[in-house]
């Protein structure tokens, strides 16, 4: 999890995300050279860059000859920027709740993303596992009125488990965070969701839906 600004900005780079892509096996600046088809010099400046920031470490260091080989690896498998790097403007769920609105399920996945990773942050330290659960599925709804109604029974069922199970008072009780959402597959350039000459069921309807609502309610 990258919270840092200074680190977010390294990251992002072109030639610096490259290099950390080409990391999953270590390296040394020549053996990435190699790989990327980059200058020796260049790619050891940004090697130095992403090591100042903490995004790769060395691994270990070969003596060949004369010269020292300073091998590199990534500090971690995979990188995540967190919405507290732009915490100035980023979305805050706790601001006009909506359970239609885009922009909300938005601010609420940029919250999970805060909030998980700063949980995995402070377990990698401790040596220990985050204890958490997820669901990933797909549906196709026929019409916006299935749609509608997937939402009320959803809805329904999870406030139904969270009173079943929510203990205000337990000494020994942990918080814990249930996010539920669903919104359309953006679709893939050149890929065919529906009959040409035709509109997708219920396409945009919830969007539509809230932005008018919220327009009524200004």
């Amino acid at each position: 999890m990258i919270e840092e600004p200074a680190a977010a900005e390294a990251s992002l780079d072109p030639i610096r995300s490259r290099i950390l892509a080409a990391l999953a096996e270590p390296g040394s600046a020549t053996m990435l050279a190699a790989r990327l088809g980059l200058p020796r010099q260049k790619v050891n400046y940004h090697l130095k860059e992403l090591e100042r920031h903490g995004l790769v470490e060395l691994a270990e260091e070969r003596r060949k000859g004369s010269v020292t080989e300073r091998v590199y690896r990534a500090t971690a498998a995979s990188y995540v920027i967190s919405p507290s790097v732009l915490a100035a403007v980023s979305p805050d769920p706790s601001r006009s709740p909506d359970q239609l609105s885009a922009r909300w399920l938005l601010a609420l996945g940029a919250r999970l993303v805060q909030e998980v990773g700063t949980l995995l942050t402070g377990a990698s330290r401790a040596r220990r596992q985050v204890a958490t659960f997820g669901i990933d599925a797909e549906v196709r709804f026929a019409t916006a009125a299935d749609r509608s109604a997937f939402a009320d029974e959803l809805a329904q069922a999870v406030t139904a488990l969270v009173g079943r199970y929510h203990d205000e008072f337990a000494p020994q009780g942990r918080n814990h965070r249930v996010v539920v959402g669903f919104h359309q597959i953006p679709a893939q350039p050149g890929a065919r969701t529906s009959s040409p000459g035709t509109r997708q069921a219920g396409a945009g309807a919830y969007e539509d839906e809230s932005e008018a609502g919220q327009e009524n309610r200004r």
